[in-house]
């Protein structure tokens, strides 16, 4: 996995945390545009996800396969599900399940970066 590219993902996570982080400080729901931010982080999930396939198929590194592919398919889930989630609870909860869902993904980034490089 390049280290870039860890990077972008776990920035991404934390400026989505804290936009709605904001949105929890202001009691507001959450809005369109934060999602739209949840699929740009999801996107970049899927260019990971494809960059360390093609990685590990070329015999990059010698890690455990179901434990990275674990954490890397659990990163891919969550921000639909929470999406999905805020989408319909249109109270200052959805931005609460926003933050979390954030600050999740980027903890499974920090996870997945240290299963790579051990």
């Amino acid at each position: 996995m390049l280290a870039p590219l860890a990077l972008l993902v776990a920035a991404l996570c934390l400026a989505l945390a804290g936009w709605a982080a904001w949105f929890v400080a202001a009691d507001r729901a959450v809005v369109l545009r934060q999602l739209w931010g949840g699929a740009v982080v999801e996107g970049v999930l899927v260019v990971q996800a494809v960059v360390l396939g093609v990685v590990q198929a070329g015999g990059g590194q010698d890690v455990d396969g179901w434990l990275l592919w674990g954490y890397v398919v659990t990163q891919l889930v969550v921000l639909p599900v929470a999406a999905a989630w805020a989408f319909a609870e249109r109270t200052r909860w959805s931005s609460v399940v926003l933050l979390v869902a954030a600050l999740t993904v980027a903890f499974l980034e920090l996870r997945l970066w240290q299963i790579w490089v051990a």
